[in-house]
């Protein structure tokens, strides 16, 4: 008889999947560390990057981070949040400007990009109104409310008060997630219904409320809760 060796394989979408997520690392303490350097040439910017990057998990989230959170970073500046913050305003700015450009329904992979940049790595909730003309061009996006980690107020009276003195024709309301887990909650469930109620009465659309988290995201209206 033949012996037979039994040739382990090795796991190669395991293999391939470390490696992205090795190689995306990279990239955030790369991008990081330019960013801290251009902001403060002096700074130890690849300590501070990865010291960052180690209590928040990515650049968006660092950006995104209390002035508090950014303090207790050894050698960051007042000066250095400051360039922080206006790095996060230019991406904000980008993502809005595509959303100016065209019929909101018509580019919902842009609405993603935009609700990530502006709130996906907040680590309180929010809840922010899109404010929609006839053609679902964007009139005006409002922050509603900011909560704590997990809640923040939700009054849809108020959001129907403000697109009437919009003059708006739809609305479209995003909240954040900062557990990370899109599922809505059943006060989530039941506050859309009211204000989707109220927006029939009163003329207007609903088109969806968007869950946004920093990987995911969960839609009323494609999962039939509209």
């Amino acid at each position: 008889m033949t012996k037979h060796e039994l040739t382990l394989i090795p796991d190669r979408p395991a293999v391939v999947r470390r490696s992205r997520k090795a190689s995306d690392a990279a990239q955030q303490k790369d991008l990081l560390t330019r960013l801290l350097a251009a902001g403060a040439p002096d700074a130890p910017s690849a300590r501070m990057a990865t010291r960052l990057l180690a209590q928040h998990g990515s650049v968006a989230r660092v950006l995104s981070a209390s002035d508090a959170r950014l303090q207790s970073v050894p050698h960051m500046t007042e000066a250095l949040i400051a360039y922080l913050r206006l790095a996060q305003e230019i991406a904000v700015d980008v993502a809005r400007k595509r959303l100016d450009e065209r019929a909101i329904l018509s580019s919902w992979h842009q609405v993603m990009a935009y609700c990530r940049a502006t709130m996906a790595h907040c680590d309180v909730e929010e809840v922010r109104v899109f404010f929609l003309n006839r053609k679902n061009h964007l009139i005006a996006d409002e922050r509603h409310s900011r909560g704590t980690v997990d809640h923040a107020p939700f009054y849809p009276r108020e959001v129907i008060k403000r697109a009437l003195e919009l003059n708006a024709c739809a609305l479209i309301v995003v909240h954040n997630h900062p557990s990370g887990d899109p599922k809505p909650s059943t006060g989530d469930v039941a506050l859309t219904k009211q204000l989707q109620q109220a927006t029939i009465v009163m003329g207007l659309t609903l088109h969806d409320h968007l869950i946004i988290t920093p990987n995911a995201e969960f839609s009323f209206r494609a999962e039939g809760l509209i």
